[in-house]
């Protein structure tokens, strides 16, 4: 039988030979999809490394330590910084994750551990929802509530609007990260005396950690970013941040401002303040990647 499955596979036509051959039509079709997904590859990175280049190559152009420590110069003097929008920033995304991070986490554990099917679905289908909504939208909402309450523009009513942004971001990953925990876990924790509580708190929770810090820091990261939602709430200073009550500066809305000044050395400090902000989301997912590993240790 052997002998004949030899004579089979060596004579006549080549379509039952396990031999490798680089004229064959598999072999080339495998090897043009081959180069056209590596090239499909260097393209999709194209955009963002032209980014990244010339942001860097504007950006250091103005870099120095005083951007750090001083405030916006009038036109046409050269120096000067954007400390405050630096500041600004960290105070206004740390308000939008102290507003979005405890209740984004504890919906998504509702929905994974304690909702039924046809709530769960309605939640989810809502989410997905407001993910969808244009960053201005929940800056002009944000205003509405809060800017026109308060009667005036604050970091606090910017923490909101981009509170309202991060929510769907952090309900669905941890959502997902919660799913991908195995119910042999639950089981087992049921099995040995623990109650709903305690399984979610000591077990299910503990292993879905490193997902859940990548969907907040993924939230964090475009929160950081956005300008629309800020133009209605926080708004824009020239001083050092004084009260979350105040109309507080942030580094996208420097840029905005500055960026299109007719000003020289204004621009300067706006294509810094761009390097800045890169390197602020930067410093997130080194901080997330490692916080994520030490968790899986």
């Amino acid at each position: 039988m052997t002998s004949s499955f030899s004579e089979q596979s060596s004579g006549g036509s080549g379509r039952n030979s396990l031999a490798y051959s680089r004229s064959s039509s598999r072999t080339l079709f495998n090897t043009v999809m081959t180069v056209l997904a590596f090239v499909c590859g260097i393209l999709s990175l194209l955009p963002l490394l032209a980014v990244l280049i010339y942001v860097l190559l504007r950006g250091f152009s103005s870099f120095n330590l005083n951007i750090f420590t001083q405030l916006p110069p009038p036109p046409f003097v050269p120096g000067g910084g954007f400390g405050h929008a630096i500041v600004g920033t960290i105070i206004v995304v740390a308000l939008a994750a102290l507003f979005s991070i405890p209740f984004g986490v504890l919906a998504a554990i509702y929905l994974t551990e304690f909702s039924s099917g046809k709530i769960s679905r309605w939640v989810r289908f809502a989410t997905n929802i407001l993910s969808g909504v244009p960053s201005i939208i929940a800056g002009v909402f944000a205003y509405a509530v809060v800017v026109v309450t308060t009667g005036t523009f604050s970091a606090v009513a910017g923490g909101v609007a981009l509170a309202i942004l991060m929510l769907p971001i952090i309900v669905r990953t941890t959502d997902e990260s919660l799913q991908l925990v195995s119910q042999d876990l639950r089981q087992a924790a049921t099995g040995l005396g623990a109650t709903k509580f305690q399984t979610v708190s000591q077990v299910v929770l503990p292993a879905a950690v490193p997902a859940i810090v990548t969907g907040v820091t993924l939230a964090i990261a475009r929160a950081s970013g956005e300008t629309a939602p800020l133009l209605f709430t926080a708004l824009a200073s020239q001083y050092w941040p004084s009260s979350l009550f105040a109309p507080t500066p942030s580094l996208a809305v420097f840029v905005y401002n500055y960026g299109t000044s007719p000003y020289a050395n204004l621009q300067s400090l706006a294509w810094a303040a761009a390097l800045i902000l890169v390197l602020l989301v930067l410093l997130t997912n080194i901080i997330a990647r490692w916080a994520t590993s030490r968790t899986l240790k």
